[in-house]
């Protein structure tokens, strides 16, 4: 790093949305940093499984829950609940849904490169 930077979710560098959510991407030094908001009736199998056309998540996260609350199911039938201020890292193979009736929202440090991209 040679220098110091500031970025703000306000002016992010990419914007993908897709039914019931959004992911706004950052680009921060060598890293890309992704918000992503679910509203309620997001679920990654309905909303995102079409784009990325893969049985379930393939994208690892390393994601800290700022608000809702946020449902997850491991390929392996673990089930999670994410809350604000919840810090989760789940490895490939989910699915994931909003719970209740205000949007989700998570920072994610590591999954979002390629999320809601779509194969090429």
């Amino acid at each position: 790093m040679s220098q110091a930077e500031l970025k703000s979710f306000g002016k992010p560098d990419e914007v993908r949305e897709f039914p019931y959510g959004r992911l706004e991407l950052i680009r921060i030094g060598n890293a890309t940093i992704g918000r992503a908001i679910f509203e309620p009736g997001w679920r990654w199998s309905t909303s995102v499984q079409p784009i990325a056309r893969t049985a379930s998540c393939e994208a690892p996260h390393f994601q800290y829950h700022v608000s809702g609350v946020l449902g997850i199911r491991m390929d392996d039938g673990t089930e999670l609940e994410g809350h604000p201020g919840d810090v989760s890292l789940l490895p490939s193979g989910h699915d994931a849904w909003v719970v209740g009736l205000e949007p989700a929202v998570v920072v994610d440090f590591q999954g979002m490169i390629d999320y809601a991209k779509g194969k090429v």
